[in-house]
């Protein structure tokens, strides 16, 4: 072959090549979003990951345009959250936001070193192992807490605003997280501290809430602390008609739950943290780097009473509680 005719068939070979890379197609990224809770529309879930994912959109990534989302939801079963995370890491997502729990940011990080997590949760991330500090998360992961562990001692003062003369409360908590006993040790310390004996309720389904709330026909108590758990925010219809069936005045850290009926609650907006979450999942979707972006904590905690439902059991609450609310639903 002659050197003039083999130049001008590289150069051929050249723009055939150009011409192929231009007509690849740059692949859109895909955040695999996996959660502890079902995907219920009444589930006081929803409305958070919508919030998530109003996030990512005013950071810059409008979904199915140029970002898409796969959602993978344990339904309440904490062990299928191991697998649920290999699947998005088979996938190839670009990011794993994690939520309804530290139990799903924790199969999350277990799953991958590499592509990066962000979670919104309740737990301190640092206690739990998730992230190295809160300032400098190091790794491949970061987020926002809402710190529904740190505020317990609140709640226990907030039931004895509500019930001046309590002596017995209840603690519900489910028996299947993983780490159940310590956020259990983490309110029975405080709660015996000042005085108050305490009954220890187990309910991880629907079942065992009714179960849970029966036992106080034959053992009545004078208020009911009510631990975060996605079980519960799926199960918030129930648990407020139960509340008014027994007249048991109860607390939460999420106002979710006072909407649909309970009484009280005490905490930071689970929606704003998932927000957070997903304009830090755009800025990483961007190229930064979630081991130097600090985890987001709450700057306001709001407490929220329902007026109706303590009319309804009969309960008055104190007008300079009612005073200190941010919001009063009447």
């Amino acid at each position: 072959m002659k050197r003039r005719e083999f130049i001008g068939m590289l150069g051929s070979c050249a723009v055939g090549w150009s011409l192929s890379t231009r007509a690849q197609p740059l692949r859109m990224p895909i955040i695999g979003v996996l959660h502890s809770a079902s995907p219920d529309p009444h589930s006081g879930y929803w409305s958070a990951v919508a919030a998530f994912r109003r996030g990512v959109a005013d950071g810059g990534f409008s979904e199915n345009q140029n970002v898409s989302i796969e959602y993978r939801w344990a339904e309440d079963h904490f062990e299928r959250l191991s697998s649920l995370a290999n699947e998005l890491v088979q996938r190839n997502v670009s990011l794993i936001f994690a939520g309804g729990g530290d139990v799903a940011a924790l199969a999350a990080k277990k799953a991958t070193a590499t592509i990066p997590i962000v979670f919104a949760i309740g737990a301190d991330p640092v206690k739990q192992g998730i992230v190295s500090s809160l300032n400098r998360p190091g790794g491949n992961v970061t987020g926002a807490t809402f710190l529904s562990v740190e505020i317990r001692p609140k709640m226990l003062e907030l039931i004895r605003e509500l019930v001046p003369k309590v002596s017995v409360i209840a603690v519900m908590g489910n028996p299947n997280r993983p780490n159940f006993q310590p956020l259990l040790d983490e309110v029975l310390a405080p709660a015996r501290s000042i005085g108050l004996k305490v009954r220890v309720l187990q309910a991880g389904s629907g079942k065992e809430i009714e179960a849970a709330f029966n036992t106080f026909g034959q053992e009545p108590v004078d208020g009911l602390l009510v631990l975060s758990d996605p079980v519960y925010a799926n199960q918030r219809d129930l648990l407020a008609h139960l509340e008014m069936q027994y007249k048991v005045p109860a607390v939460y850290s999420s106002r979710d739950n006072v909407v649909a009926g309970s009484l009280a609650s005490y905490g930071a907006s689970t929606g704003d943290s998932y927000y957070q979450a997903g304009i830090y999942s755009a800025r990483i979707l961007k190229g930064e780097k979630p081991s130097v972006l600090p985890v987001l904590e709450p700057t306001k905690f709001e407490l929220v009473i329902n007026l109706r439902t303590a009319k309804s059991i009969g309960l008055a609450v104190p007008e300079t509680l009612l005073a200190r609310a941010d919001e009063v639903i009447e």
